[in-house]
């Protein structure tokens, strides 16, 4: 019996070998590792970005102020859960917009990623997935400085389930913004609107003071509902502060995750509106 040989090169013929082909999952799993990766190589420098803020929030507050006898000593109760729900969303709100900005505007790193095969909308859910992880590594990272600074801190037990829940929603919330604003904001006015965004955001998301406290002040407690990172604060509060005057927490979870839905939404009609125009 004989082999049947390539008429040109006298050699059996190649066997073909069906193509290795990813599908989207795979594909955005590859690019999340890829960015985690990156995270990780530059973790100090990371945390050193992310976490600098609300430390000095949290020693100033609650401890400086607290031993100089300007704040109570109570006063921690309150403050620590607001600052968990701070370092969250304005981790994954600085960790989408401004790469966002950079990767659409000046090094086009996102034309890399649009190309690859997965949906365009695709590529926006792995930024807030990723920039969401990212945020909520720096409310973990809160807890082992509160005990550090404070020497103890408010939590319950039983409430572990439900803070890990509100803090992931807290990250996702602030990543959609950052998706928000990466997306609708031009590259030269990015500067100006983070300090006319970020500025209001810390102040009005009730992470130093409880909502209903602001009752006397009617304004400024509404300003503050509007804030979705009151409801962050808030929940983290009655979670691990449940003696503390706090909005109910169904409506805080409700709140969160309605919000969530209408700020993902207006993102990716931004992504998808740059990202194809």
């Amino acid at each position: 019996m004989t082999v049947p040989t390539d008429l040109e090169t006298g050699s059996p013929p190649a066997v073909a070998r069906p193509e290795a082909r990813w599908g989207p999952w795979q594909t955005g799993a590859a690019i999340l590792r890829r960015d985690l990766y990156v995270t990780g190589r530059e973790f100090p420098l990371f945390l050193a970005q992310v976490i600098l803020q609300p430390l000095f929030l949290l020693f100033v507050f609650g401890k400086v102020l607290t031993q100089l006898g300007y704040a109570r000593p109570g006063y921690t109760a309150v403050l620590f859960p607001g600052l968990v729900a701070l370092a969250a969303v304005l981790t994954g709100l600085q960790s989408t917009a401004l790469p966002l900005v950079i990767e659409f505007s000046y090094s086009n790193e996102i034309e890399d990623r649009l190309l690859a095969p997965l949906p365009t909308g695709a590529v926006a859910i792995e930024k807030v997935v990723f920039s969401a992880m990212r945020g909520v590594v720096a409310a973990g990272v809160m807890f082992p400085i509160g005990v550090w600074l404070l020497g103890s801190i408010p939590w319950s037990s039983g409430a572990a389930a439900g803070v890990v829940v509100m803090t992931v929603l807290g990250a996702l919330i602030g990543a959609a913004m950052g998706l928000v604003l990466g997306t609708y904001v031009a590259p030269n006015r990015i500067n100006v609107t983070f300090a006319l965004v970020l500025t209001p955001l810390l102040f009005t998301g009730s992470s130093q003071y409880p909502w209903p406290s602001l009752a006397h002040i009617r304004w400024f407690q509404v300003v503050c509902a509007c804030n979705p990172m009151t409801y962050v604060s808030e929940g983290l509060r009655g979670l691990m502060s449940p003696g503390v005057p706090h909005i109910h927490l169904w409506i805080c979870f409700v709140v969160a995750g309605a919000s969530l839905v209408a700020l993902c939404v207006i993102g990716m009609v931004g992504f998808l509106r740059r990202a194809v125009g």
